[in-house]
């Protein structure tokens, strides 16, 4: 499976230093809902980074394990977009995002059972029928656990994967806060993820409150979830890999150092590897 490298998430604060600075890097996240109107300025940007550089679409209103019926419209707004820009893939995230049609801008965890492991994966293949390509979903963060889970997190995830057909996007730094609020083994949970269903990875920042942990996206990635995500590169091998900053976001020059942190990381455990 080809790379495409190391990204980062493109946000507008960085349009013009991307634009006229070429940066070294060698693809960006872009978010699927700053760009559904079919028009105006996003769009405009978008597309003109997409002149020089490959884009991967990421969405947080899918909603995949919600219970109202999915939003054709919202898919077919998807849809005309990843004909527009022909990304190189769309991803979301394995959660639910409203009820009774409200949208609770939040990713909300799912009970890990058997009921709604089929339930997700039919979504997802009726998701990935209309859209005509296979999706991404990944990890979300959580703080609280359903008491009617009947599995842990990763065998969920990785039946999802296979019973749909549907490949992951890994967030490693996700997987380490997660880790710390429920007691798990971060490692023990990359180990039991499918190597071949792992397309991408993201890595960012949290916040450690001592006994539990925050995913912020607003510091830079820590040094707990670059050993993981060093464990991640042994596992997996070369994935392509981005880091997302979403508030306190430095200049595009802190970031690309710090994906360069990456590209040493994942260098060096290759070359162990190999």
């Amino acid at each position: 499976m080809k790379t495409l490298g190391f990204g980062l998430g493109l946000r507008p604060v960085h349009y013009d230093a991307i634009r006229h600075g070429r940066p070294r890097v060698d693809w960006f996240e872009a978010i699927t809902e700053n760009y559904l109107v079919p028009g105006g300025a996003p769009l405009r940007n978008l597309e003109l980074v997409r002149n020089d550089y490959p884009i991967a679409l990421h969405g947080v209103s899918l909603s995949i394990g919600g219970t109202d019926p999915i939003d054709q419209a919202y898919l077919r707004d998807v849809r005309q977009l990843v004909s527009r820009l022909e990304p190189a893939w769309v991803s979301d995230h394995l959660c639910w995002t409203g009820v009774a049609g409200r949208n609770l801008h939040d990713l909300l965890p799912l009970p890990y059972t058997e009921e709604a492991l089929h339930h997700v994966a039919g979504r997802v293949s009726r998701v990935q029928d209309f859209l005509g390509r296979r999706i991404l979903l990944e990890n979300v963060s959580s703080y609280v656990e359903f008491a009617s889970s009947e599995m842990p997190e990763w065998e969920f995830l990785r039946g999802i994967a296979e019973l749909a057909d549907c490949d992951l996007l890994l967030d490693v730094n996700n997987v380490y806060v997660s880790s710390v609020n429920h007691g798990f083994d971060a490692r023990a949970y990359l180990d039991a993820l499918p190597c071949h269903r792992i397309r991408q990875i993201h890595l960012a920042g949290h916040e450690h409150n001592g006994d539990h942990v925050v995913d912020t996206h607003d510091a830079p990635v820590s040094e707990a979830v670059w050993e993981l995500y060093r464990h991640a590169v042994l596992r997996f091998g070369e994935v392509t890999t981005m880091i997302e900053r979403d508030d306190n976001i430095p200049a595009l020059a802190d970031l690309v150092t710090e994906l360069d942190i990456a590209r040493t990381i994942s260098r060096q455990a290759l070359q162990v590897a190999a």
